[in-house]
């Protein structure tokens, strides 16, 4: 369920002054985005351009409304009984959470503070934006790495993969642990050699606990044609069931968990 944040009077979470940040929407039982039933936090604002976006109406920090890291624990701490019994917590996704790093991180204090498990899902293309105090209060972090090769990954976001290659190296060496996803698009990134240096890379890291193949799907197209935006994947298909059985089969080969 999607729900808005309003203003509370008292803040019974997070010690620090409050920060100003830019939220686009709230959903208060996500199933998808980290273990456990989840408060997820999507922030507005993201440099990347992928091509499959389903949600290219966060793409503007303006696209979001302003709110303050007080008032958004405030809203967290009605839930978070509820979410402790559901074996849940927090995730901040967007857009992409590290265009507003200080944001995240307040409000990843307070969740500390509230007991809760914390979830980061990010592209890591900013991940040099997150300070060792910010992943410090982050017990899980969702990477999503869209390709890997390096003409694959400008084609599918626009910028350059390097980055997301170094986050995810940083975050192997201080042992934070990782889901990682990839999105699987026919024509597009399902090149299988390609695949199988991502999963041996993945494979190394040593901290990737799963890895999520989401196969290809266009229900956010009608996003992109509300904000008049040419939509480069109009007719392409989702993949076929076989082709993503075996593309987790290639990361299952090099001992990694894919779902």
């Amino acid at each position: 369920m999607l729900s808005p944040i309003t203003p509370h009077p008292a803040h019974p979470a997070g010690t620090g002054a409050s920060v100003r940040g830019w939220v686009h929407s709230v959903e208060t039982g996500g199933t998808v985005d980290g273990p456990g039933l989840r408060y997820v936090l999507f922030l507005a604002g993201c440099p990347l351009r992928c091509q499959y976006c389903h949600n290219p109406d966060t793409r503007h920090m303006h696209d979001g409304s302003p709110a303050q890291s007080s008032d958004v624990l405030a809203d967290i701490a009605t839930y978070a009984d509820f979410l402790h019994r559901a074996h849940g917590g927090l995730t901040i996704s967007g857009g992409e959470p590290l265009v507003q790093p200080e944001f995240c991180a307040a409000i990843y204090r307070g969740a500390k503070e509230l007991g809760l498990h914390t979830a980061l899902d990010t592209s890591g293309f900013l991940g040099s934006h997150a300070d060792d105090h910010l992943l410090a209060d982050v017990d899980l972090v969702l990477l999503d790495i869209k390709a890997f090769k390096e003409a694959t990954y400008r084609a599918v976001t626009g910028v350059p993969l390097r980055p997301t290659l170094e986050f995810a190296e940083r975050l192997s060496a201080m042992r934070k642990p990782i889901w990682l996803r990839y999105v699987l698009v026919p024509g597009l990134t399902d090149h299988l050699d390609e695949i199988e240096g991502l999963a041996e890379f993945a494979a190394g890291l040593d901290v990737v606990e799963r890895v999520d193949v989401l196969p290809f799907h266009k229900m956010g197209e009608f996003k992109w044609k509300q904000l008049g935006l040419p939509y480069a994947l109009a007719t392409t298909e989702p993949p076929p069931p076989e082709l993503t059985e075996r593309v987790r089969g290639i990361f299952r080969t090099h001992g990694l968990k894919a779902v």
